[in-house]
């Protein structure tokens, strides 16, 4: 875990002391997560009528890469957080983006989807 550099060092200590406190609370991996309902956080975005669902080509990754995916897609599946779907009416690529560490962040190309929600006229907190 990493803290802002631009705290001091009592703020620093402070959020230590308050996260070894409050461990058992944090949820540090997906398996963490089993068993509360998924119902708790799905949400469902809205869409312009006026958009066809896209369907990205699927990209092709090295046979490494391959295995990253499926591992992260297996931890997701495995803590209820996504499932197989049959019909998709989107179909968004996985891009894989490095960390700092040198491992491999898996995040989702959203930009065909993100055209077709409408915008949000407000300034977020």
């Amino acid at each position: 875990m990493r803290i802002g550099s631009h705290l001091d060092e009592e703020a620093k200590k402070e959020i230590i002391l308050c996260l070894q406190c409050n461990a058992d609370i944090f949820a540090w991996t997906p398996q963490d997560l089993e068993g509360i309902d998924p119902q708790v956080i799905t949400h469902h975005l809205n869409t312009e009528p006026s958009y066809k669902p896209i369907k990205q080509k699927k990209r092709h990754f090295g046979s490494e890469k391959d295995k990253i995916i499926q591992a992260e897609v297996s931890k997701l599946m495995a803590a209820g957080h996504i499932k197989e779907i049959q019909f998709p009416e989107w179909l968004s690529n996985v891009v894989l983006v490095p960390k700092p560490s040198g491992k491999w962040r898996m995040c989702i190309d959203f930009q065909d989807l993100n055209k077709a929600c409408p915008k949000d006229f407000y300034q977020l907190p």
